[in-house]
């Protein structure tokens, strides 16, 4: 039977990675779900195509409402699985990545509600909700991958609702697992450190700031949205099918 996944966020970066590598690995249909950037969302749908999978573009804006959006992405994956005849008595789909996520970079003092609220609506209140919508329609075997950070594991002062929000992520892949667990769905997380994607665009090519991004891992390079696609792959794959309730370190042993 042919699997078939559901990405959040995946029109750039790590979700267009992880979408790419889905398809070659013989995922025979794709959800791409997106915020605003169509453009980008239909370039990763040709990507994801020229691998060899259909694709099928999924627009929400998980900022505003994230429960909301979860339900709007929810029935359009099950509208777009009806109509490509994946969906059955034993559910349509095998795989969701929560990868969708905004940093909002501040410290204490710049805290404000409305940042605030939407960084923890995109990276939390979604993927919570999303995963319950979809549940049911998990087939035996099936996977659930979430996106976290590797800043959950050290003080980010710069980052306050940011890392928080993902330390919620990691603590609701764990808490997830059990329940999940009787018709062996899987759940697990990635942990990236500092990659190579447009949310970094802005400070990662300034000599200084890559420089000691670099030294964070042992290897003395950022990470590239593949290093983190590869570890999806493999959660995603029947080989983790005794791994579950986990959270991989992806920063390139940058806790070394």
């Amino acid at each position: 039977m042919t699997r078939n996944a559901l990405v959040t966020g995946a029109s750039r970066g790590i979700g267009r990675a992880i979408a790419v590598r889905l398809a070659a690995d013989g995922v025979g249909l794709i959800g791409i779900h997106y915020g605003s950037n169509r453009a980008a969302a239909e370039e990763t749908a040709r990507l994801v195509e020229t691998a060899g999978a259909r694709a099928v573009l999924i627009e929400a804006d998980l900022g505003e409402d994230g429960a909301k959006a979860a339900a709007e992405i929810a029935e359009a994956w099950t509208a777009a699985a009806l109509d490509e005849t994946v969906l059955d008595e034993h559910g349509g789909l095998d795989i969701l990545v929560n990868n969708a996520g905004i940093n909002g970079n501040q410290e204490l003092h710049e805290l404000d509600p409305a940042t605030a609220r939407r960084v923890l609506e995109v990276n939390l209140i979604a993927p919570m909700f999303l995963t319950q919508a979809v549940a049911p329609h998990l087939r035996e075997g099936g996977r659930v991958i979430n996106v976290s950070t590797g800043y959950t594991r050290v003080a980010a002062p710069t980052h306050l609702t940011y890392a928080a929000s993902k330390a919620g992520i990691n603590n609701l892949t764990r808490s997830l697992a059990a329940p999940l667990a009787a018709r062996g769905v899987t759940v697990n997380a990635v942990l990236p450190g500092v990659i190579e994607t447009d949310i970094n665009a802005d400070w990662i090519d300034l000599p200084g700031p890559r420089a000691q991004a670099e030294g964070l891992s042992v290897f003395g390079r950022i990470g590239t949205p593949e290093d983190v696609a590869d570890a999806v792959g493999f959660l995603a794959s029947p080989q983790a099918r005794w791994v579950t309730g986990e959270t991989l370190d992806v920063t390139g042993g940058s806790a070394l």
